[in-house]
C-alpha cells in the first residue's frame, strides 16, 4: 500500500538517452500549474474587469495596474514552481538558471513600465494628470511578458544538448588524441 502511495506522488519517465529513469513530483507540478492558473484569472481581472461586471472606469487605472501586475507575479511563481520541479532532484542547468533570471528580470520590466506615471518617469505624471495605461506602458508590460515566456521557455529540461541537460559539471570526454 505505501508503495501505491509513492507511485502517484511520483511519476517515472524512462528516457530515450539513458537506462536511468526520472522522477518528477506530481504534487509540486500540479500545485505550480494551479497557481500559475489562479495568477491568469487574477490576470484576466486586472485587464479586463467587466468579465465579472467590475467595470467602473472608462480608463484603465491604477489599481486594474495594481491587479494586472499581481496576477503576472502569481503566474510567474507558478510557472517557475511548475518548471523548477521538473529538475526534480537533478541540478538545474545553465539555460534553466539564465531562464530563472529572464523571468525575473521581465516581471521588473512589466512593473516598471506598468507602473511608470506612478513611479514618475511616465508620459503622463501623477500629481498633475490622472494616470491611465498608455500605449507606451502597454508595449513595456508586453515587452516584459515576452521576456518571462523566454526565461520561461529556457527552463525547460532538454536532454539533448549538455548546456541544456543539466550535467555541465561534468567535462565533455574527447576521442582525439
Amino acid at each position: 500500500m505505501a508503495k501505491n502511495k509513492k507511485q502517484i506522488k511520483n511519476i517515472a519517465v524512462q528516457t530515450s538517452l539513458s537506462d536511468k529513469s526520472i522522477i518528477y513530483s506530481v504534487k509540486r507540478i500540479r500545485f505550480g500549474i494551479i497557481l500559475t492558473l489562479i495568477g491568469l484569472l487574477i490576470f484576466l481581472i486586472g485587464v479586463r474587469p467587466d468579465i465579472i461586471g467590475m467595470d467602473r472606469s472608462p480608463v484603465f487605472g491604477f489599481i486594474q495596474i495594481i491587479v494586472m501586475l499581481v496576477g503576472l507575479a502569481i503566474i510567474c511563481i507558478g510557472g517557475y514552481l511548475t518548471l523548477i520541479s521538473l529538475w526534480f532532484k537533478r541540478t538545474p542547468s545553465i539555460a534553466a538558471e539564465i531562464g530563472i533570471r529572464l523571468i525575473s528580470t521581465g516581471y521588473v520590466v512589466a512593473v516598471l513600465s506598468g507602473m511608470a506615471d506612478i513611479i514618475g518617469f511616465g508620459s503622463h505624471p501623477f500629481p498633475y494628470v490622472v494616470p491611465y495605461f498608455g500605449i507606451w506602458q502597454a508595449r513595456g508590460v508586453q515587452i516584459g511578458e515576452g521576456i518571462i515566456a523566454i526565461g520561461l521557455l529556457l527552463m525547460f529540461p532538454y536532454s539533448r544538448s549538455t548546456l541544456f541537460n543539466g550535467k555541465h559539471d561534468i567535462a565533455p570526454q574527447s576521442n582525439h588524441r
